[in-house]
Protein backbone atom coordinates (compact mmCIF):
# COMPACT_ATOMS: atom_id res chain seq x y z
CA UNK A 1 0.00 0.00 0.00
CA UNK A 2 1.52 3.34 -1.10
CA UNK A 3 1.41 6.32 1.31
CA UNK A 4 2.32 9.94 0.37
CA UNK A 5 2.50 12.86 2.42
CA UNK A 6 2.59 15.99 1.37
CA UNK A 7 2.76 19.81 2.82
CA UNK A 8 2.05 23.59 1.03
CA UNK A 9 4.32 25.88 1.72
CA UNK A 10 6.06 29.22 0.44
CA UNK A 11 10.41 29.78 0.80
CA UNK A 12 9.62 31.54 3.63
CA UNK A 13 8.66 28.40 5.57
CA UNK A 14 11.33 25.93 4.25
CA UNK A 15 12.84 25.86 7.28
CA UNK A 16 10.26 24.05 8.58
CA UNK A 17 8.95 22.27 5.72
CA UNK A 18 12.45 20.64 6.40
CA UNK A 19 11.78 19.57 9.63
CA UNK A 20 8.57 18.22 9.00
CA UNK A 21 9.83 16.19 6.35
CA UNK A 22 12.93 15.07 8.53
CA UNK A 23 10.98 13.74 11.09
CA UNK A 24 8.50 11.73 8.43
CA UNK A 25 11.55 10.18 6.89
CA UNK A 26 12.94 8.98 10.15
CA UNK A 27 9.63 7.50 10.84
CA UNK A 28 8.45 6.46 7.56
CA UNK A 29 11.47 5.79 5.04
CA UNK A 30 9.10 4.25 2.49
CA UNK A 31 5.88 6.74 2.23
CA UNK A 32 6.51 9.41 -0.49
CA UNK A 33 6.97 12.83 0.49
CA UNK A 34 6.03 15.54 -1.79
CA UNK A 35 6.77 19.15 -1.30
CA UNK A 36 3.69 21.83 -2.71
CA UNK A 37 5.35 25.20 -3.45
CA UNK A 38 3.37 27.89 -4.40
CA UNK A 39 6.62 30.23 -4.98
CA UNK A 40 9.94 30.61 -6.57
CA UNK A 41 13.16 31.06 -4.95
CA UNK A 42 14.34 34.31 -4.38
CA UNK A 43 17.09 36.04 -5.92
CA UNK A 44 20.66 34.23 -5.62
CA UNK A 45 19.46 30.79 -3.78
CA UNK A 46 20.17 28.02 -5.86
CA UNK A 47 17.54 25.22 -4.75
CA UNK A 48 18.26 21.80 -5.64
CA UNK A 49 15.42 19.68 -4.64
CA UNK A 50 17.25 16.56 -4.51
CA UNK A 51 19.20 17.65 -1.30
CA UNK A 52 16.12 18.54 0.45
CA UNK A 53 14.25 16.08 2.75
CA UNK A 54 11.28 15.50 0.52
CA UNK A 55 11.03 13.04 -2.56
CA UNK A 56 9.67 15.34 -5.10
CA UNK A 57 8.45 19.33 -6.10
CA UNK A 58 5.35 20.04 -6.99
CA UNK A 59 5.04 23.62 -8.11
CA UNK A 60 2.27 25.73 -8.53
CA UNK A 61 1.91 25.99 -12.42
CA UNK A 62 1.87 22.12 -12.49
CA UNK A 63 -1.29 21.83 -11.14
CA UNK A 64 -2.69 23.61 -14.19
CA UNK A 65 -4.94 25.59 -12.20
CA UNK A 66 -7.70 28.02 -15.08
CA UNK A 67 -6.15 31.00 -15.21
CA UNK A 68 -3.26 30.47 -12.63
CA UNK A 69 -1.81 33.73 -12.92
CA UNK A 70 -5.39 35.94 -12.42
CA UNK A 71 -6.40 33.11 -10.07
CA UNK A 72 -3.11 33.19 -8.11
CA UNK A 73 -2.88 37.50 -8.16
CA UNK A 74 -6.88 37.20 -6.12
CA UNK A 75 -5.37 35.28 -3.11
CA UNK A 76 -2.79 36.68 -0.65
CA UNK A 77 -0.43 33.92 0.91
CA UNK A 78 -2.08 32.12 3.06
CA UNK A 79 -4.97 31.88 1.02
CA UNK A 80 -2.99 30.58 -2.08
CA UNK A 81 -0.74 28.14 -0.05
CA UNK A 82 -4.28 26.43 1.62
CA UNK A 83 -6.22 26.55 -1.68
CA UNK A 84 -3.84 24.59 -3.53
CA UNK A 85 -4.10 21.57 -1.26
CA UNK A 86 -7.45 20.95 -3.04
CA UNK A 87 -6.04 20.70 -6.61
CA UNK A 88 -2.90 18.58 -5.38
CA UNK A 89 -5.17 16.00 -3.59
CA UNK A 90 -7.70 15.60 -6.06
CA UNK A 91 -5.49 15.09 -8.78
CA UNK A 92 -3.51 12.68 -6.87
CA UNK A 93 -6.79 10.88 -6.32
CA UNK A 94 -7.71 10.81 -9.93
CA UNK A 95 -4.01 9.82 -11.30
CA UNK A 96 -4.14 6.71 -8.89
CA UNK A 97 -0.91 7.77 -7.40
CA UNK A 98 -1.30 6.48 -4.18
CA UNK A 99 -3.45 4.54 -1.74
CA UNK A 100 -3.36 6.77 1.05
CA UNK A 101 -2.61 11.05 1.04
CA UNK A 102 -1.80 12.31 4.38
CA UNK A 103 -1.31 16.52 4.22
CA UNK A 104 0.43 18.05 7.22
CA UNK A 105 1.26 21.29 7.80
CA UNK A 106 4.97 22.78 7.60
CA UNK A 107 4.99 23.83 10.98
CA UNK A 108 4.23 20.35 12.20
CA UNK A 109 6.73 17.18 13.19
CA UNK A 110 6.45 13.78 13.95
CA UNK A 111 7.72 12.76 17.05
CA UNK A 112 6.47 8.79 16.59
CA UNK A 113 5.17 7.19 14.30
CA UNK A 114 1.94 7.12 11.81
CA UNK A 115 1.16 3.70 11.16
CA UNK A 116 -2.11 3.92 12.99
CA UNK A 117 -3.14 6.25 10.82
CA UNK A 118 -2.75 3.56 8.10
CA UNK A 119 -5.05 1.12 9.97
CA UNK A 120 -7.72 3.55 10.73
CA UNK A 121 -7.79 3.91 7.04
CA UNK A 122 -9.04 0.34 6.42
CA UNK A 123 -11.95 0.81 7.84
CA UNK A 124 -12.74 4.59 7.20
CA UNK A 125 -12.25 6.75 3.97
CA UNK A 126 -11.09 9.81 5.44
CA UNK A 127 -10.17 11.16 9.17
CA UNK A 128 -9.99 14.38 11.05
CA UNK A 129 -8.41 16.08 14.21
CA UNK A 130 -10.79 18.41 15.89
CA UNK A 131 -9.42 21.54 17.85
CA UNK A 132 -10.57 20.44 21.13
CA UNK A 133 -11.08 16.85 22.58
CA UNK A 134 -13.04 18.94 25.87
CA UNK A 135 -14.91 21.34 27.08
CA UNK A 136 -12.47 23.95 28.38
CA UNK A 137 -13.07 24.81 32.20
CA UNK A 138 -11.67 28.56 32.28
CA UNK A 139 -13.01 31.74 30.42
CA UNK A 140 -9.87 32.67 29.09
CA UNK A 141 -9.61 29.66 27.47
CA UNK A 142 -12.84 29.13 26.53
CA UNK A 143 -12.27 32.62 24.49
CA UNK A 144 -9.14 31.84 22.87
CA UNK A 145 -9.54 28.14 22.20
CA UNK A 146 -13.25 27.19 22.02
CA UNK A 147 -14.86 30.49 20.87
CA UNK A 148 -11.76 31.22 18.20
CA UNK A 149 -13.19 27.35 16.51
CA UNK A 150 -16.57 28.72 15.77
CA UNK A 151 -15.03 31.42 13.80
CA UNK A 152 -11.97 29.24 12.28
CA UNK A 153 -13.63 25.42 12.10
CA UNK A 154 -14.02 22.67 14.20
CA UNK A 155 -11.11 20.74 12.64
CA UNK A 156 -8.04 21.70 12.37
CA UNK A 157 -6.86 21.56 8.51
CA UNK A 158 -3.00 20.98 9.17
CA UNK A 159 -3.84 17.47 9.11
CA UNK A 160 -6.41 15.49 6.61
CA UNK A 161 -5.82 11.36 5.83
CA UNK A 162 -7.53 10.21 2.92
CA UNK A 163 -7.97 7.07 1.14
CA UNK A 164 -7.98 7.68 -2.73
CA UNK A 165 -11.09 6.24 -3.34
CA UNK A 166 -14.93 6.06 -2.53
CA UNK A 167 -15.75 8.81 -0.43
CA UNK A 168 -11.82 10.03 0.01
CA UNK A 169 -11.88 10.50 -3.75
CA UNK A 170 -15.37 12.34 -3.44
CA UNK A 171 -13.72 14.81 -0.60
CA UNK A 172 -11.02 15.41 -2.63
CA UNK A 173 -13.15 16.81 -5.35
CA UNK A 174 -15.62 18.30 -3.12
CA UNK A 175 -12.83 20.48 -1.51
CA UNK A 176 -11.19 21.03 -4.24
CA UNK A 177 -14.06 22.99 -5.87
CA UNK A 178 -14.69 24.67 -2.47
CA UNK A 179 -11.47 25.80 -2.09
CA UNK A 180 -10.14 26.68 -5.77
CA UNK A 181 -13.46 29.16 -5.58
CA UNK A 182 -14.05 30.12 -1.85
CA UNK A 183 -10.68 29.73 -0.18
CA UNK A 184 -10.51 33.09 1.54
CA UNK A 185 -10.15 34.54 5.05
CA UNK A 186 -12.95 36.18 5.29
CA UNK A 187 -15.00 35.18 8.56
CA UNK A 188 -17.63 38.33 8.40
CA UNK A 189 -18.48 35.94 5.49
CA UNK A 190 -18.49 32.44 7.01
CA UNK A 191 -15.10 31.64 5.58
CA UNK A 192 -11.72 30.76 7.26
CA UNK A 193 -9.72 29.29 4.39
CA UNK A 194 -10.12 25.61 4.15
CA UNK A 195 -11.52 25.00 7.55
CA UNK A 196 -14.72 26.10 7.70
CA UNK A 197 -15.36 24.25 4.78
CA UNK A 198 -14.84 21.08 6.95
CA UNK A 199 -17.32 21.43 8.97
CA UNK A 200 -19.61 19.42 6.84
CA UNK A 201 -18.02 16.78 6.58
CA UNK A 202 -19.67 14.48 8.96
CA UNK A 203 -23.14 15.48 7.29
CA UNK A 204 -21.57 14.83 3.66
CA UNK A 205 -19.56 12.02 4.33
CA UNK A 206 -20.57 9.11 6.60
CA UNK A 207 -16.87 7.02 6.10
CA UNK A 208 -14.77 9.70 7.31
CA UNK A 209 -13.76 9.46 11.22
CA UNK A 210 -13.11 11.70 13.68
CA UNK A 211 -9.93 11.33 15.37
CA UNK A 212 -10.21 11.67 19.52
CA UNK A 213 -6.56 10.40 20.21
CA UNK A 214 -4.85 13.20 22.43
CA UNK A 215 -1.74 12.31 20.56
CA UNK A 216 -2.44 13.71 17.51
CA UNK A 217 -2.45 17.47 15.96
CA UNK A 218 -1.24 18.73 19.47
CA UNK A 219 -0.93 22.46 19.91
CA UNK A 220 -1.27 25.44 21.83
CA UNK A 221 -4.99 26.01 21.71
CA UNK A 222 -5.71 22.58 23.42
CA UNK A 223 -2.69 22.61 25.79
CA UNK A 224 -5.07 23.41 28.41
CA UNK A 225 -6.54 19.76 28.12
CA UNK A 226 -3.46 17.69 27.25
CA UNK A 227 -1.21 16.68 29.72
CA UNK A 228 2.21 16.15 28.23
CA UNK A 229 5.07 13.33 30.00
CA UNK A 230 8.05 12.17 29.15
CA UNK A 231 9.23 9.35 30.90
CA UNK A 232 12.39 8.17 31.60
CA UNK A 233 13.04 5.75 28.57
CA UNK A 234 12.41 9.12 26.43
CA UNK A 235 8.73 7.80 25.56
CA UNK A 236 6.50 10.79 25.12
CA UNK A 237 2.69 10.81 26.12
CA UNK A 238 0.03 12.61 25.91
CA UNK A 239 -2.68 12.17 27.98
CA UNK A 240 -1.29 8.35 28.61
CA UNK A 241 -1.22 8.21 24.07
CA UNK A 242 1.69 8.19 22.53
CA UNK A 243 2.60 11.90 21.09
CA UNK A 244 2.32 11.28 17.14
CA UNK A 245 2.53 14.79 16.13
CA UNK A 246 3.09 18.54 17.43
CA UNK A 247 1.78 21.49 15.59
CA UNK A 248 3.49 24.05 16.10
CA UNK A 249 1.82 27.08 14.96
CA UNK A 250 2.76 30.76 15.25
CA UNK A 251 6.74 30.02 15.85
CA UNK A 252 7.75 33.06 17.72
CA UNK A 253 5.89 35.72 20.18
CA UNK A 254 2.68 34.51 19.64
CA UNK A 255 3.12 30.70 20.28
CA UNK A 256 5.27 31.16 22.64
CA UNK A 257 2.53 33.55 24.52
CA UNK A 258 0.06 30.74 23.95
CA UNK A 259 2.38 27.67 24.59
CA UNK A 260 3.38 29.36 28.44
CA UNK A 261 -0.12 30.08 29.12
CA UNK A 262 -1.92 27.15 28.35
CA UNK A 263 1.07 24.55 29.40
CA UNK A 264 1.82 25.91 32.64
CA UNK A 265 4.22 24.41 35.04
CA UNK A 266 3.71 21.20 32.38
CA UNK A 267 7.58 21.41 31.85
CA UNK A 268 7.95 18.69 28.94
CA UNK A 269 6.01 20.99 26.77
CA UNK A 270 8.84 23.65 27.18
CA UNK A 271 11.28 21.06 26.40
CA UNK A 272 9.46 20.04 23.01
CA UNK A 273 8.76 23.66 22.45
CA UNK A 274 12.38 24.48 22.68
CA UNK A 275 13.90 20.91 20.91
CA UNK A 276 11.60 22.28 17.98
CA UNK A 277 13.03 26.03 17.55
CA UNK A 278 16.69 24.20 17.87
CA UNK A 279 15.69 22.17 14.62
CA UNK A 280 14.18 25.05 13.05
CA UNK A 281 17.11 27.12 13.04
CA UNK A 282 19.69 24.62 11.95
CA UNK A 283 17.39 23.86 9.12
CA UNK A 284 17.12 27.67 8.17
CA UNK A 285 18.54 29.87 5.27
CA UNK A 286 19.46 33.08 6.51
CA UNK A 287 19.64 34.20 3.05
CA UNK A 288 15.86 33.27 2.36
CA UNK A 289 14.30 36.95 3.59
CA UNK A 290 11.82 36.26 6.50
CA UNK A 291 8.50 36.64 4.59
CA UNK A 292 9.65 36.64 1.45
CA UNK A 293 6.40 35.50 -1.55
CA UNK A 294 7.55 36.07 -4.84
CA UNK A 295 3.76 36.78 -6.08
CA UNK A 296 3.82 39.58 -3.19
CA UNK A 297 4.26 42.14 -5.49
CA UNK A 298 3.97 43.40 -8.83
CA UNK A 299 6.37 42.91 -11.40
CA UNK A 300 8.45 46.06 -10.94
CA UNK A 301 8.42 45.42 -6.80
CA UNK A 302 5.33 47.16 -5.79
CA UNK A 303 3.97 45.83 -2.93
CA UNK A 304 0.36 44.25 -3.61
CA UNK A 305 -1.97 45.14 -1.23
CA UNK A 306 -4.82 43.02 -0.20
CA UNK A 307 -7.87 45.43 -1.20
CA UNK A 308 -6.46 45.08 -4.73
CA UNK A 309 -6.19 41.09 -4.79
CA UNK A 310 -10.06 41.02 -3.40
CA UNK A 311 -11.17 43.72 -6.21
CA UNK A 312 -9.40 41.61 -8.66
CA UNK A 313 -10.91 38.20 -7.76
CA UNK A 314 -14.62 40.02 -7.12
CA UNK A 315 -14.84 41.37 -10.59
CA UNK A 316 -15.19 39.20 -13.91
CA UNK A 317 -14.58 42.52 -15.95
CA UNK A 318 -10.90 42.84 -14.35
CA UNK A 319 -9.68 39.62 -14.37
CA UNK A 320 -10.83 39.26 -18.55
CA UNK A 321 -9.16 42.62 -19.18
CA UNK A 322 -5.98 41.87 -17.44
CA UNK A 323 -5.35 38.58 -17.71
CA UNK A 324 -1.77 38.77 -16.27
CA UNK A 325 -2.54 41.15 -13.09
CA UNK A 326 0.71 40.94 -11.80
CA UNK A 327 2.30 43.25 -14.89
CA UNK A 328 3.10 47.20 -14.61
CA UNK A 329 2.71 49.91 -17.36
CA UNK A 330 0.51 50.59 -19.82
CA UNK A 331 -3.08 49.04 -20.16
CA UNK A 332 -2.70 46.68 -16.99
CA UNK A 333 -4.34 45.98 -13.86
CA UNK A 334 -1.73 48.17 -12.06
CA UNK A 335 -2.73 51.17 -14.57
CA UNK A 336 -6.10 50.88 -14.05
CA UNK A 337 -5.59 50.61 -10.34
CA UNK A 338 -4.11 54.27 -10.86
CA UNK A 339 -6.17 55.86 -12.65
CA UNK A 340 -9.00 55.06 -10.67
CA UNK A 341 -7.04 56.41 -7.52
CA UNK A 342 -6.57 53.17 -5.83
CA UNK A 343 -2.90 53.63 -5.53
CA UNK A 344 -3.20 55.08 -2.68
CA UNK A 345 -4.44 55.05 0.56
CA UNK A 346 -3.48 52.95 3.87
CA UNK A 347 -4.02 48.82 3.41
CA UNK A 348 -2.61 45.59 4.58
CA UNK A 349 0.23 44.12 1.67
CA UNK A 350 -0.59 40.02 1.35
Amino acid sequence: MKVLVFSSFTFAYLDRARVLFGTLKKHHPDWERVAVITDRPPPGIDFDPSAEPFDRVVWFEDLNIPRGEGWLFGHDIVEACTAVKGPFLHQTCEAGDADIVIYLDPDTALLNDLSPLVKALQTHDGLLTPHLLEPEDELQALLDNELATLRTGIFNLGFVAIRTTGQGARFARWWNDRLLAFCHDDIPKGLFVDQRWCDHVPAFFDRFHVLRDPGYNVASWNLSKRKVHIGLDGAITVNGSPLRFWHFTKLGPTGDTMTRRYAGTNFEVHEIWNWYKRLIEEARDPRIPPRWWAFAAFDDGTPIRKDWRELYRDRADLQAAFPEPFRTGPNTYHAWLAVEGRLTGPASVA
